[in-house]
């Protein structure tokens, strides 16, 4: 893959991994372990909007609301397995978080591409 951020798809970014088929199995391992350390900082820097967000969530949940998740690729399909979980794990009747994923349920199993763009199948969906 090309280093140059102007030849990049606009999901990629310059980074630690834009070359992790010519890299070691040692140097590759090292560079995830290494990326594992930035994220304790992102966490404790987002702490105080998440905690708004719950701080808003939950009374809106208590009046009959409900949460969404929409995401596409591995983002929509962690949404789509969270919603699922809430009803058995947290006995939350279905419905009541529920996921939507760019390109539908075909989209879990298999990659289809250009979804996350399409805007009026995402009005659709919700």
């Amino acid at each position: 893959m090309a280093s140059d951020p102007n030849t990049l798809p606009p999901t990629e970014q310059p980074g630690a991994f834009n070359d992790l088929q010519n890299m070691g199995v040692h140097e590759l391992l090292g560079a995830m372990h290494q990326v594992d350390h930035d994220v304790q900082p992102a966490v404790e820097a987002a702490l105080p909007a998440l905690a708004g967000l719950v701080k808003a969530l939950v009374p809106r949940m208590a009046q009959g609301g409900r949460l969404f998740y929409l995401g596409a690729g591995t983002s929509g399909r962690l949404g789509v397995v969270d919603a699922s979980e809430c009803p058995p794990t947290f006995g939350v009747p279905h419905g009541v978080v529920v996921g939507i994923m760019a390109g539908g349920d075909t989209a879990i199993r298999r990659a289809v591409e250009g979804a996350e763009d399409d805007e009026a199948q995402g009005w659709r969906d919700l």
